[in-house]
């Protein structure tokens, strides 16, 4: 929040080609519909996205880097996730 009172707001933008939203960078205003307005104005002034997310900084929840170790850990004792455990049929060209 800043001293004029409008909350932070981060800004996904989906490009033309693209197939996901990715973050475009930050912004402060002071509700959703005022976000996606200077999101739109600041993010795509060429007209490349196609669709637009505006979230508040608040509302998101992020994993540490420092901690990637013990955070991603688990998953190293599931073996049977990783493709290493089936064989690929000599018919199947693009798996």
């Amino acid at each position: 929040m800043t001293s004029d009172g409008w909350p932070l707001w981060e800004v996904f933008v989906r490009s033309r080609r693209g197939l996901s939203h990715t973050h475009a960078g930050s912004l402060h205003a002071p509700d959703a519909e005022m976000a996606l307005r200077n999101a739109r104005d600041l993010y795509t002034r060429r007209s490349e996205g196609v669709s637009i997310w505006v979230v508040p900084s608040t509302e998101i929840t992020a994993s540490s880097p420092d901690e990637k170790d013990p955070f991603f850990e688990p998953s190293a004792d599931k073996p049977y996730r990783h493709p290493t455990f089936y064989e690929i049929p000599e018919g199947v060209k693009h798996l």
